[in-house]
C-alpha cells in the first residue's frame, strides 16, 4: 500500500496549482489535494479566512478521510498551515516539507507583502494574472479573495501563531525548502526558523525564484519523495 502524502496550495492559488507535482509523485503515493476555504471557488467567509482555520482545515481534512501518519508538502501559506497543524493537533503527520514558505511574521513583513495587493493597482499593472485569479476562484470574485487574504496576512503580522517555542516542541521531521532567489520566504529567516525545529533539514535551492509554477518540479518532487522514504 502506498503512503499517504497530502500535498497544500499557496496564497491566492487553488488545488489546481498542485496537479503538476501531484502528477510526478502519483506513482509513490496516495496523493491528496484540497482548496483551502474561499480558494479554487470554495465559499469564502471572512471570519475563517485566517491562518488558525487553515491550518484546522489541514486536521479536519486528515480525519475526514482516515489519513493517519501522512506525509505533507506545503507551498508558501500551505507550507505554513501545515507546520501550524501539526503543532496545534499532533499525531496526524508524520513529515513536513515546506517550500517557498515564509515564516517571520510582524507588522512590518506582512506590510510589505500586501503592499500588491490592492485590486485596483492589480487591475491596472497585472491584468493578466487577474484573469487567472478570476478562473481559478470563480464563481468568488476575484478581488474579495484578494481583499481577504491581505487581511490574513495583516492579522499574521500581528499575532503569528508560529514562533521559536512552539517550534521547538514540534517532533515531526521538518525539510524546509527555499529558492536561492526567493525574496518573499527569505533564506537567512527560512535558516533561522528551521533553527527552532528539532528535527529540521534546511535547504537552499540554487537559482530559484519564489513562484512554484518556476521550480525544477523534478528536483522538488525528488525532494519530497526522499524526505518521506527517510521518514517512513
Amino acid at each position: 500500500m502506498k503512503p499517504s502524502l497530502l500535498l497544500l496550495h499557496g496564497a491566492l492559488g487553488s488545488a489546481r496549482q498542485l496537479q503538476p507535482l501531484a502528477e510526478r509523485l502519483a506513482a509513490d503515493f496516495e496523493v491528496h489535494t484540497f482548496s483551502f476555504g474561499g480558494h479554487g471557488g470554495q465559499p469564502l467567509d471572512a471570519a475563517r479566512f485566517t491562518m488558525t482555520h487553515f491550518a484546522a482545515e489541514v486536521s479536519y481534512f486528515l480525519a475526514a478521510h482516515g489519513l493517519d501518519q501522512v506525509h505533507v508538502f506545503g507551498y508558501s501559506m500551505g507550507g505554513y498551515a501545515a507546520v501550524l497543524s501539526a503543532a496545534s493537533d499532533p499525531g496526524r503527520i508524520r513529515s513536513i516539507t515546506t517550500y517557498g514558505t515564509r515564516f517571520d511574521w510582524s507588522p512590518e513583513t506582512a506590510a510589505a507583502e500586501t503592499a500588491m495587493l490592492e485590486p485596483a493597482k492589480m487591475q491596472a499593472k497585472i491584468p493578466q494574472y487577474v484573469e487567472q485569479l478570476q478562473q481559478a476562484h470563480a464563481p468568488t470574485e476575484w478581488h474579495a479573495v484578494v481583499e481577504a487574504t491581505a487581511a490574513m496576512l495583516r492579522e499574521l503580522g500581528e499575532a503569528p501563531p508560529l514562533h521559536e517555542l512552539n517550534l521547538s516542541r514540534l517532533s515531526i521531521p521538518v525539510q524546509v525548502l527555499v529558492g536561492e532567489l526567493d525574496k518573499t520566504a527569505g533564506v537567512e529567516s527560512s535558516r533561522q526558523f528551521a533553527a527552532y525545529l528539532p528535527e529540521a533539514t534546511f535547504e537552499v535551492l540554487p537559482n530559484t525564484p519564489h513562484p512554484l509554477e518556476r521550480a525544477d518540479l523534478p528536483g522538488l518532487a525528488l525532494r519530497i519523495r526522499e524526505f518521506a522514504r527517510a521518514n517512513a
